[in-house]
């Protein structure tokens, strides 16, 4: 076992699986599916991650089936013969290497622009018409338009279990669709799915419980959620762990099992003033008993800002992860970047290759290896 890696090393149950590691791929977007088509090159992409061992495989973004789901014709898309197959085909891919993978179910609502090269004859849409900087973009979701992405979301889920996915993730975090209706800068509607916190909530809840009834009970349901989001990386949901509790009630009550609180840096504490210490994963754990995610520039050597502009301090390493993992905070541990550079980052810390380690350069953001 990797002295750096310590027990992330430990097998670990995820819903009705039993992977061979706590190291998880952090959902990158990639935009190499070209129409939306996870093609031969995708599949050899996600299969050398499971090969490298990683334990469980979120996939990129994904895009649901819904005419303003986002700008790229080059994300993928879970609705369609050709992107099914060729999902199918990334996810035998990854179960041959012994892997366990979900998608990240996607939709960016006002952060789609005002022109996108998908559908750019529709309307962008968001909970009431801003984009993350408050000013005006597309328009408002109706109810009927809500009532047709709840829609959208089961179906693009239902595919994935019918592809032969191991679970999906939701994607409710970075200032994306379900996020904006969670952040009271983006969301200033005055029905029931705007206001307070809880009402705020509502709609990202009802997309939890509508995917969970239709998977089943079983099916694992992660859903991703963050404080911060692009371009505003000092915004909060909440200021305080009790109204943390608050929102994570509301999930875990509409049917989530795992937990994913993305931030961008692991060692971060959520809320100081409450505890010098404890990250939002750990926050997390303690209050909702659930399996959860860490994440945030886990195995890099230097902490990048905003797009790929590396600080000039070097990021702090590994034994503070493993501690904290020790210490209880979180089950599994998602790694980004580090993963894109070197597809068997794991193996090789499994098996002590330190120095045979390939380290991100954002050159590697350009390529598919």
């Amino acid at each position: 076992m990797s002295a750096q890696l310590g027990g992330l090393l430990s097998p670990f149950e995820f819903g009705g699986l039993t992977l061979p590691n706590r190291i998880a791929m952090a959902p990158m977007t990639r935009q190499f599916s070209t129409d939306g088509v996870p093609g031969e090159d995708v599949a050899e992409y996600y299969r050398r991650r499971a090969a490298g061992g990683v334990g469980l495989i979120i996939t990129e973004g994904t895009y649901i089936p819904h005419d303003a789901v986002g700008p790229s014709t080059r994300v993928p898309r879970l609705w369609g013969t050709e992107p099914l197959e060729g999902w199918r085909r990334v996810v035998d891919a990854v179960h041959a290497e012994g892997g366990a993978i979900i998608p990240q179910l996607w939709h960016l609502g006002a952060a789609r622009g005002a022109e996108p090269s998908f559908n750019p004859e529709v309307e962008t849409v968001s909970p009431s018409g801003l984009s993350l900087a408050g000013t005006p973009i597309g328009r408002a979701l109706t109810l009927a338009d809500l009532d047709e992405l709840v829609g959208a979301y089961v179906q693009a889920a239902e595919n994935a279990k019918a592809v032969g996915f191991d679970g999906i993730e939701l994607h409710g975090a970075h200032g994306y669709l379900l996020d904006q209706f969670l952040w009271a800068q983006t969301n200033r509607r005055d029905d029931e799915f705007g206001g307070s916190l809880e009402a705020r909530a509502a709609f990202p809840a009802r997309v939890v419980r509508a995917v969970r009834n239709a998977v089943g009970p079983e099916f694992p349901v992660v859903y991703r959620f963050s404080q911060w989001k692009a371009g505003a990386y000092d915004a909060k949901i909440v200021d305080s762990s009790a109204e943390l509790a608050n929102l994570l009630n509301i999930l875990v009550g509409a049917g989530v099992s795992v937990l994913h609180p993305s931030t961008r840096r692991f060692w971060e504490p959520a809320f100081p003033s409450e505890n010098s210490e404890l990250s939002l994963a750990g926050w997390t754990r303690h209050l909702t008993g659930l399996p959860t995610v860490t994440v945030g520039s886990v195995g890099l050597d230097k902490i990048f800002l905003g797009g790929q502009r590396p600080e000039a301090a070097a990021a702090i390493g590994l034994d503070p992860l493993v501690a904290r993992f020790e210490a209880g905070e979180f089950d599994l541990a998602a790694v980004g970047r580090a993963l894109i550079s070197d597809a068997d980052w794991v193996n090789k810390h499994a098996t002590g290759r330190l120095a045979d380690i390939v380290p991100f350069d954002p050159v590697h953001q350009k390529t598919l290896i």
